[in-house]
């Protein structure tokens, strides 16, 4: 009986310890915010996913973190982390996408949403819906978050290459980002702002885009590879 009781508590152990360190990110009312999002909404689904059922997975995830330009979280971002969809229709159509992240803040968890055009992957809105940081009001004021409308994937894996590169500025949409006033404890959770947006647009990109936007990847690293060689080299 003592050896049944451990073994429970063991699988129990094994079970919980993977649910904490998979920790996915799901809005709290879908059908109220969706519908907010999308008043001429009729309909709704949500798709489940992680990389342990897609195919080349391990390569996708290990992908993840080449794209994003920094390590991934033991928390939020690992291999088994569940990510959901909500596909949002009006009648038989297909209006919407929307897609939320978990990042680490300075004061706790960041949960950064975006709602993107099911064709072109541009983003229609972004918003956060838990966000704990001494700049919480200014990150979430309407005139920030609407600077990142209409932008794509593309434009991110574009900015890893124009903020390199000499005189490309004027190029680099991202770059024309007006960030609010911010004290010195804020900027960590504005650039972990940024990296929500981008992490979620990657993904969206894997698990819903069919990877439209990695030739734009592929291009900006070709350029920058091409760019740190010297004039001798080939």
């Amino acid at each position: 009986m003592k050896y049944f009781l451990f073994i429970l508590l063991a699988l129990n152990f094994c079970f919980s310890t993977r649910a904490e360190a998979a920790v996915g990110c799901t809005l709290s009312n879908p059908a109220e915010d969706l519908k907010y999002l999308f008043p001429e909404m009729t309909t709704f689904k949500e798709e489940l996913k992680n990389f342990e059922i897609l195919d080349s997975g391990r390569k996708l995830y290990e992908n993840l973190k080449a794209r994003l330009g920094s390590d991934l979280d033991q928390v939020y971002e690992t291999f088994e982390t569940p990510y959901t969809l909500y596909l949002v229709y009006k009648s038989e159509a297909l209006i919407g996408v929307v897609h939320g992240v978990n990042v680490p803040g300075k004061g706790g968890v960041i949960q950064v949403f975006l709602s993107t055009d099911p064709k072109t992957g541009e983003i229609r809105s972004f918003f956060f819906q838990r966000i704990e940081s001494p700049v919480s009001k200014e990150l979430r004021r309407k005139d920030f978050r609407e600077q990142f409308k209409n932008l794509t994937l593309a434009d991110f894996y574009k900015h890893d290459y124009y903020k390199s590169a000499p005189g490309s500025l004027e190029q680099d949409k991202l770059s024309k980002i007006q960030a609010p006033v911010l004290s010195s404890d804020g900027q960590f959770d504005y650039d972990a702002s940024l990296r929500g947006i981008k992490k979620n647009l990657i993904l969206l990109d894997i698990f819903f885009y069919n990877q439209l936007f990695e030739p734009y990847f592929i291009r900006a690293q070709q350029a920058l590879t091409k760019e740190s060689k010297s004039p001798g080299e080939k």
